[in-house]
This record gives C-alpha cells, sequence and structure tokens, in this order.
C-alpha cells in the first residue's frame, strides 16, 4: 500500500513542477484565463482573444521579475 501512494505522490508532484514550475503566479493567471474564458464563452461572448493575452502578459511580467531580482543579486557582488 505504501508503494502506491508513493506512486501517487510522485504523480502529483511532477504534475506540480510541470504546470507551476518557477512561477506560480503564470499558473494561476493561466488558470484564471481558462475560466474567465469559459464563463465568457457560455455567456454567448467570443473570447477566443483573452487567453493568448493573458498568457503573452504574464510571461512579460514573469520576465520583467526575474530581470529585476537578477539585476539586485549582480548589483550586491
Amino acid at each position: 500500500m505504501r508503494m502506491i501512494w508513493k506512486g501517487i505522490r510522485a504523480f502529483g508532484l511532477f504534475w506540480y513542477e510541470f504546470i507551476v514550475g518557477d512561477d506560480w503566479t503564470v499558473a494561476a493567471a493561466v488558470g484564471l484565463a481558462i475560466a474567465a474564458t469559459w464563463g465568457l464563452a457560455k455567456a454567448g461572448v467570443s473570447a477566443w482573444w483573452l487567453l493568448p493575452i493573458v498568457v503573452v502578459v504574464s510571461l512579460a511580467f514573469s520576465i520583467r521579475r526575474l530581470e529585476l531580482r537578477s539585476r539586485k543579486t549582480s548589483a550586491r557582488r
């Protein structure tokens, strides 16, 4: 039984690392965008454009945060 739980835990950790990766905010933004796109589509609104915009903007913010963090680290050296 312990082996089964170990496998389930490893499977869950793999998917967490794969989806969330280095920046949980991107995963959260994409998840919210998927939910918003679904909600708008259910309301009859053509919302195909929302998800690509959220992905690009959240990626840009993530890269910017990484750049600023890298600059702070290199300034301390």
